[in-house]
Order: C-alpha cells, then structure tokens, then sequence
C-alpha cells in the first residue's frame, strides 16, 4: 500500500507556516594588544622548552608591548640557536639547567612548554622559586600530578596559566554569553569532535639531524620515565607514548573540554568516561590510540567526543538545547535557533481517514496560521573571529596578570579539571571498562 504522506513532505507542506529562514553574519573584532609599556612596567619572562609549541609561545610572546625574554632553557642545543634566532638576540643567555633561570631575581614569570612528564617538576619548582608561570596544556601527566601543581600555587600564592589557548578568545568569551543569555536553553548534549589524517599530524615528526646524545642531555630528559638508551623518535615523537604524553586526549581533547567548560560555564570533573579505540593507522610503535573515542557524564549531561588521526574531519563544538544549536570552531560560531513547535499539521494526520484528516488540517491551520506579511523569521547568525588557536591573547591574559595579580582565564584549579578528564578518557581506554571519578580520594576508579 502506497503512504498517503511522508514526514518530508509533511514538513515541507505549508511554507507560510514554517517562516522564513535567513541568516546573518557578525564580524567579531579582536580585542587590541597594550600600547607602548614604560620599560619600568615591563614583564621580563624566561623560557623553558623552545620546541615546536614553545617555539611558537616564544615568537608570539615576544609581539606583545611591554613583554621581553631574557633567558631561555631547552635540553637540546639546537634549540639555544632557535631561541637567539626568535628573539633577533644572538646574546640571549641559554642553558640547559631551568634552574638557572628560577634562580634569577630579574626573571618576573615562566612560559613553559615541555613534554607532559615533565609539567609537575616545571611547575611545582617555579611556584616554590616564586615565580608565576604558564605551562602548555594538558596540565598533568597523572592525576596525583595535578593536585601537586594545584598545592604548589596555593601554597606560594602563584599565578599558574594552563595553554588551551582558545578559552581566552573572543569566539569563546561570545559562545559563554550566548549559552548564558539563553540561546539554545539548558544544553542537554554536548559533541565534540576533531580528525586529522597525515603523518605530522599524528606527531611523526622528523627528529633533529643532529639529535644526539652529545647535543641532548638524554638521561635528564627521561626524567621519571623508564630508562632506555638514547631513542631519537622518542624525543621528537613524545606524544605517541605513555611514558612522557597523554595521547590524544591531552593533546586535542584537552583543548575541546577547555573550551566546553569555558562556554557552559562549568568547573568540574566528569563522573564518569567510557572510551574505545584502538590503533588503527599508525602501527608505529606507540602505545597511545589513534583513535579514541569518549563518551563523559558530566553532572548528568552526556558529553561525547571523538579524536581520529586517520579520517580529516573539521574541528568542532557542537553545543545542543531545546532552543537550538550552537557551533564552534576554529574561525566560526554559527546560532542556530530553534523554536522547538510544530510548523505544520503532523504528519501521524496520515493515518486519520480523509474527512477527519481535512477538518484536523483546517482546525491546525486555524489555531497555528500567523498573520500573513507578519510571518515568522527563525536566523541563523554565524559569527566571525579571530582564530581561537592563536596564542598571543592568552599568553597576553597570563603577562597582564602577572602585573595586575588579577585571576587569569585557565587556572591551576581550572586546569586540573580539564586534565582530569584527558586521564579518564585514557584510563578508560586502557582498562577497557568505564571509570568514574572518586572525589573523596581523588582518584580514578573503575
């Protein structure tokens, strides 16, 4: 028996009652950088790790008015000649020992970007040095990491900034507003989502050709990690084990749920992470998935992420309410709104026999009909901004604190948070079974 009707066509049947749609497009002006700063008003800050994050933390932070490097650390040589190349300083002191540069009283702050086994001894040895330092994301390497790192700066009342970097762009700070102010209602579902497909960007990196134990203090960068003889793709390739990185759960997932609590306004540890993946595309030797995908409980609101290196997909933050949608990502935020009724008679009228199915059309179309010229527009408005990956406004929020000793976007506490969460994903992973988050014991349980 032929359908007399399909819900396409019952959704498409009455274009006066369904409105206009229409979209609109905002351009979000970025926020202008401080002007000329007096040198006695300068922040004078060291640099510890110019490698392929730091060097770009480097070339950025030195763009900012009244900001200056004075000393770089890195346990690679090669990296002492980057940092004089960045800073167009060929007597830029540099050393191999971090120490150094806690120990100087004309040093204000850090900018640290290390591999992630090495973010609780950075951290916790500035914060007792007395100096403020921001740190690459994720925070932690474990979980009993973080909370030292939290105790550090409390204990030494330092300002610690956490690098996810977009939680202190205009895309961010105008997603937070437009989820405050009510735009899609109570979100009821998060989805977030990253997939990238090439050799580099699955961290196969090219090593150094000069990598060697003569030009890299190997021993000392284990740190706490096993020790094995010199590995040149271990260095360059750090991310892709355990032992020194968090995958890609700290490498991109960390930066999605940094923006996510940033946007909802939300401060917290998931109750729980059941993850899957696996190694599907590069059987490199590593330990860590190239693909992993999580599904959280956050306070009841199920949050889902996927991270693929193996299928290219673009970068988003898929924000769900019974008003709408919210989308972010790299360059864009698209509102869509949604008015949550019917638009036209419902189509489950299919199954009502042909004179009760015209007097419930005509009765519908009575009660529901607006005004004609007074039909209902429902807009898409999709914003315009400045790349919410470029480092400079957060590295700015950090400098700016660190002379106004105001609280900065992505504290220690905030941090830990997001970095908690990167440790569930991966747990869950690894045990092959959900975890939750035990808040009296601070640990992760299965």
């Amino acid at each position: 028996m032929k359908r007399l009707f399909s819900r396409r066509a019952f959704l498409r049947g009455s274009a006066a009652t369904a409105g206009v749609l229409a979209s609109k497009a905002i351009l979000l002006e970025a926020q202008p950088l401080p002007r000329a700063i007096a040198p006695s008003d300068r922040v004078r800050f060291g640099i510890i790790g110019i490698g392929m994050q730091g060097s770009g933390l480097l070339a950025g932070a030195i763009t900012i008015p009244g900001v200056e490097c004075v000393a770089a650390a890195d346990l690679y040589d090669g990296r002492h000649t980057l940092a004089k190349e960045i800073t167009n300083n060929p007597s830029l002191p540099t050393t191999r020992h971090y120490q150094e540069l806690l120990d100087r009283k004309d040093i204000d702050c850090i900018v640290a970007a290390v591999p992630d086994h090495w973010h609780k001894r950075v951290v916790v040895d500035a914060c007792n040095a007395g100096k403020d330092i921001y740190c690459e994301k994720p925070m932690s390497h474990t979980v009993a990491d973080g909370f030292a790192m939290v105790e550090a700066a409390r204990k030494n009342n330092r300002i610690v900034q956490i690098g996810s970097q977009r939680v202190s762009s205009l895309l961010c700070d105008k997603a937070r507003e437009l989820y405050q102010t009510g735009a899609i209602g109570e979100v009821e579902m998060v989805e977030l989502t990253l997939g990238r497909n090439d050799p580099t960007g699955a961290w196969e990196y090219p090593p150094p050709f000069d990598l060697s134990p003569e030009t890299l203090d190997w021993d000392t960068w284990l740190n706490d990690a096993p020790k094995i003889p010199f590995n040149k793709y271990h260095f360059a390739r750090w991310r892709c084990w355990k032992a020194y990185g968090t995958g890609v759960a700290g490498d991109l997932m960390v930066h999605l749920i940094s923006g996510m609590l940033v946007t909802l306004g939300w401060n917290e540890v998931p109750r729980s992470a059941t993850a899957l993946g696996g190694i599907f595309r590069f059987n490199d030797g590593r330990d860590m998935p190239d693909f992993h995908t999580v599904l959280f409980d956050y306070h009841g609101i199920p949050v889902y992420v996927r991270l693929d290196l193996g299928c290219e997909t673009p970068e988003l933050a898929r924000f769900m309410g019974p008003r709408g949608i919210l989308d972010a990502g790299e360059y864009d935020l698209r509102h869509s709104p949604q008015v949550g009724v019917d638009t036209d008679p419902s189509y489950y009228s299919s199954g009502f026999p042909a004179k009760m199915r015209e007097e419930y059309f005509k009765l519908w179309h009575a009660e529901h009909d607006p005004v004609l010229g007074k039909e209902p527009t429902h807009d898409d408005t999709l914003y315009h901004g400045h790349d919410w990956d470029d480092m400079r406004p957060h590295l700015n929020v950090f400098f700016q604190s660190v002379k106004s000793r105001k609280p900065v976007t992505e504290d220690a506490i905030f941090g830990n948070n997001a970095a908690i969460a990167c440790h569930m994903a991966n747990e869950s992973y690894f045990r092959k079974k959900t975890v939750i988050w035990d808040e009296a014991t601070r640990t992760i349980k299965s």
